[in-house]
């Protein structure tokens, strides 16, 4: 038997965003590849952190590194599809927290997926994780 792992996603998404399926993200079968997901996740939290001030690479002088991933497809999306990409943190920790996303297509409301990413804080010049910069605890915490 398998288990299908789960995402409990939060109430609330602070901050949202919209891209369209290109052609380039269709596989093919047709429809939205699963690997372009990942990418279009990692965008909407690159806007996410631009939305701050910051970059991955500089958050009070600290990157960013994902430790995990969890994806959990729900339905298809196609070439032209708008989606909305919704995002919010939680479970925080000392060196970082977790980021979680809901997937829909703008148009229909259906999701087509949601997904959960574990983000460390780390010194790319030490190589080696540091504690979460206060100030990202206090703009992104309050979900």
């Amino acid at each position: 038997m398998t288990v299908r792992p789960k995402i409990k996603l939060p109430a609330e998404f602070p901050f949202s965003t919209e891209m369209a399926v290109r052609v380039s993200d269709v596989n093919y079968a047709g429809h939205l590849s699963n690997d372009r997901v990942l990418s279009f996740l990692h965008e909407a939290r690159a806007r996410y952190f631009k939305q701050h001030g910051f970059t991955e690479l500089n958050v009070e002088g600290y990157g960013t590194i994902m430790t995990d991933a969890v994806l959990i497809y729900k339905s298809e999306a196609f070439h032209g599809d708008l989606l909305r990409i919704e995002i919010a943190a939680g479970a925080f920790h000392r060196y970082g927290c977790h980021f979680y996303y809901r997937v829909t297509n703008r148009d229909s409301g259906r999701e087509v997926a949601r997904a959960q990413t574990g983000m460390v804080f780390y010194d790319y010049q030490q190589n080696k994780m540091v504690p979460m910069p206060p100030r990202f605890l206090e703009l992104f915490g309050t979900t």
